[in-house]
């Protein structure tokens, strides 16, 4: 197994028959790159839970090439899917329908709902033609990490975490940086599950109608467990000020186990290492795990991150932020 080109259409040929045999392949995606296996095989999608270390009832995503695809897996279409999918497939959103019966039970944690998207990375929809050529409805692709740990957002992170097991399709740096965000369009009134790149506004506006919150009868869905997109040091966000605190009582300590990702409070040499985040929320989502990851791998222990500002255009990246402390 090895890193392929994603621009290779013999690579992706061959990645597309692994796919096809039951194998796992990591492909990318505009939001991060996915540990894909075929869909309608539950055995297949199997060896992802084990890989990743997945607990078996936290749902996948099915990746398809279109709406026709995912009507395969999808006992109903219902109309906020349909206006949802032509406002924003392909692209980063993923959708939460009735489940087929008989397809999709392994992907779906055993739900009567499964999440499906159509990606727009064209390594990603190459790999998913040529493996629908080869009679694969669909690929299930999680996040291409150990369960609970940064999201790679590029082919050599997704090497980091499972170095050669697999056939890893390198198609560059993710362009979104973060998942998709999740609607649930399973019962009624349509539901936003995780916020993603798109923002709240633009769903709604799409849909014409404001979206619920996620309330006890949403379904599973993947990436909204309270604790999750972790690195290996202890990840702690505070807003600015209480930030700038914390680093002069630091300044005066001789040990220094803390790296800092800050957007308005520049650290000084008292700490192990810093990022700086993008004013821009689409900037600092395109890099953020790339961002804890190259500060993760400093070796601090703990990482100190400035809270993005309380506006909707940072849901996505501030979700990520709060489930990685949590973990």
């Amino acid at each position: 197994m090895a890193i392929v080109s994603g621009n290779d259409p013999a690579a992706l040929q061959r990645a597309a028959a692994e796919l096809a045999a039951g194998e796992l392949v990591a492909f990318p995606t505009e939001t991060v790159y996915g540990l894909g296996a075929r869909a309608d095989d539950d055995a297949a999608v199997a060896r992802i839970f084990a890989a990743k270390g997945r607990p078996a009832d936290h749902p996948l995503i099915v990746h398809v090439r279109d709406v026709a695809g995912a009507q395969v897996f999808a006992r109903e279409w219902p109309a906020s899917a349909r206006k949802l999918a032509d406002a924003f497939w392909p692209g980063p959103l993923t959708v939460i329908v009735p489940r087929r019966d008989g397809i999709g039970a392994a992907s779906a944690a055993g739900q009567d709902s499964i999440g499906l998207r159509c990606p727009a990375h064209p390594a990603a929809r190459a790999l998913l033609e040529a493996a629908a050529a080869l009679g694969v409805a669909g690929v299930s692709g999680p996040s291409a990490n150990r369960f609970g740990r940064i999201s790679p957002t590029t082919a050599a992170h997704v090497f980091e975490e499972f170095g050669d097991a697999m056939t890893i399709v390198d198609g560059g740096e993710c362009d979104a940086g973060i998942e998709s965000a999740i609607v649930d369009c399973s019962r009624g009134a349509p539901a936003l599950l995780r916020p993603g790149v798109l923002t709240r506004e633009r769903i709604e506006a799409a849909l014409g109608e404001p979206l619920r919150d996620a309330g006890r009868d949403a379904p599973r869905a993947s990436g909204t467990l309270e604790a999750h997109y972790a690195p290996r040091a202890k990840l702690r966000l505070m807003p600015a000020e209480q930030l700038r605190v914390a680093l002069g009582v630091l300044a005066k300590s001789t040990v220094n186990p803390v790296a800092v990702y800050s957007r308005t409070v520049t650290p000084d040499r008292s700490v192990r290492a810093s990022r700086t985040m993008p004013d821009d929320p689409v900037a600092a989502a395109h890099e953020l795990f790339a961002s804890l990851r190259e500060l993760d791998s400093t070796g601090a222990s703990l990482i100190w991150v400035e809270s993005p500002p309380d506006a909707p255009a940072w849901d996505g990246v501030r979700d990520r932020l709060q489930r990685a402390a949590a973990a």
